[in-house]
């Protein structure tokens, strides 16, 4: 089964989302902000990234935006995000990836999106990276 590195600063969502994970056989890893899970990141690479946007130290879409510039690899790991944000569609649409839910969510609504997400590997596209005008796909 896939890896997966969760990176939220609520723990309690973090666990549920690890036990949802890890009852489904997945190999779950996680870090409560954006500087940590970088830290993860570069030392086990994930197959996907469960991202919250608001989180002390380095925010989830700073995080998503060092794994761009890096250009390690780490740019090609599908990411979704999590947030309570009301701009979310927007902060999906700047990190490039189509993958998102917001907070509050159903555990059962991230896996699903989750397993979208695992099964067509899109890797982000930065709206500072794409053609004027190019848009990703809509939620």
């Amino acid at each position: 089964m896939p890896n997966v590195l969760i990176v939220d600063d609520d723990p309690d969502l973090v666990d549920v989302l690890k036990v949802a994970l890890e009852d489904e056989g997945h190999s779950v890893r996680t870090a409560l902000n954006g500087s940590r899970g970088l830290e993860v990141v570069r030392g086990w690479r994930p197959d996907a990234v469960v991202l919250d946007v608001d989180m002390p130290v380095l925010s989830g879409p700073d995080m998503a935006y060092r794994m761009f510039i890096d250009d390690c690899g780490e740019e090609d790991i599908p990411i979704l995000l999590l947030s309570g944000t009301r701009d979310l569609r927007q902060v999906a649409e700047r990190v490039g990836t189509p993958y998102y839910e917001s907070k509050p969510y159903c555990v059962d609504q991230v896996l699903e999106m989750l397993h979208r997400l695992l099964a067509e590997r899109r890797k982000p596209v930065p709206l500072a990276a794409r053609p004027d005008g190019e848009r990703s796909d809509s939620h």
